[in-house]
């Protein structure tokens, strides 16, 4: 092959996924997220109250949930599961969908599978980052009204009765009072959710032929799979605590008056590093099994449902 031939950019043959395909993609990224959410709402109620409740500040997750099961029953670990599924329903569809999206967009952007790769993780920060910015639209009244439910008791009795006090009393304002410090949060854990997942994949597969790909076995795949989604959890989750931590102060009405960069300047300050990274080993174990079962679920769902793969751009070797 001549040197011209070897400086020739092929074009990047991308799948031209259809309204049915994104719509497989997002009913598989909502179920897949409401379900882990969902599942996982009694170690968030520990963890949110382990970031709000000074007397709780020092506590472990078990030891934390044995304080509230004694003083408020084994039911107040499910306080908020009713916000908690409906808003990771919606959240979770725009955000895996609008990943394939974007991430489809930004590689014809490209131009060229060369480049795609080159510039494989601009376009993983730029996919998950907008897309993220969508779908927090969607999630941020539900967030605030699960936090309002878990951090101030009786505060309402569900769902419907708490995003309607919500919204009677304080109005939009309220409802997206959190809606920087969420953004904040939730971009830098899809940053660390899609994007070291993608890398891990990349790492596992880098050296394997073509034929070994297509030959590996089920107990492999999931391996794999999951090794990716527990080591980018704990890449979320560590990216995007310090905004958790000042999403929950904010929520349940702390900080001073203000515009909210203000607001969370100041209590950034007041809570410190440490603070800011107050039950950050609970949220690392909920991150890892959230992150992991949803990428497991996201593609078994999408196997179900006849969805085609996502859009690959990895480096082989």
């Amino acid at each position: 092959m001549d040197t011209s031939e070897k400086r020739t950019r092929t074009p990047f043959v991308v799948p031209q996924f259809k309204a049915k395909d994104y719509s497989t993609f997002f009913l598989a990224g909502a179920l897949c997220c409401t379900i882990t959410h969902g599942g996982m709402t009694p170690i968030d109620v520990v963890k949110t109250r382990i970031q709000v409740d000074p007397d709780m500040a020092r506590m472990s997750l078990l030891s934390g949930g044995r304080r509230i099961v004694a003083q408020e029953g084994a039911s107040a670990l499910l306080t908020g599961f009713g916000p908690t599924a409906v808003g990771y329903l919606v959240q979770g569809g725009a955000k895996f969908s609008g990943y394939e999206f974007w991430k489809k967009q930004f590689v014809q952007i490209a131009g060229d599978q060369e480049s795609a790769v080159k510039y494989r993780t601009a376009i993983y920060l730029g996919a998950s980052s907008v897309a993220e910015f969508f779908a927090d639209i969607l999630l941020t009244p539900l967030e605030a009204t699960r936090i309002r439910l878990v951090s101030q008791r009786h505060y309402a009795s569900g769902l419907m009765t708490g995003f309607a006090r919500l919204a009677r009393e304080e109005g939009v304002s309220g409802l997206y009072a959190g809606f920087l410090p969420i953004l904040c949060k939730q971009i830098p854990y899809a940053i660390g959710q899609f994007t070291v997942n993608e890398f891990c994949h990349e790492l596992a597969l880098r050296n394997m032929s073509e034929e070994t790909k297509r030959s590996l076995s089920g107990t492999a795949k999931f391996s794999i799979s999951l090794g990716s989604g527990v080591i980018a959890g704990f890449a979320a989750a560590i990216l995007s605590q310090p905004a958790d931590t000042l999403l929950s102060q904010i929520n349940k009405g702390h900080g001073p008056d203000g515009s909210m960069a203000h607001r969370l300047i100041v209590l950034a300050r007041q809570a410190g590093f440490r603070g800011l990274f107050a039950g950050l080993g609970p949220r690392m174990v909920m991150t890892a099994g959230l992150v992991a079962g949803q990428f497991l679920l996201y593609g078994g769902i999408k196997d179900a449902l006849g969805a085609p793969p996502g859009l690959e751009i990895h480096k082989e070797t």
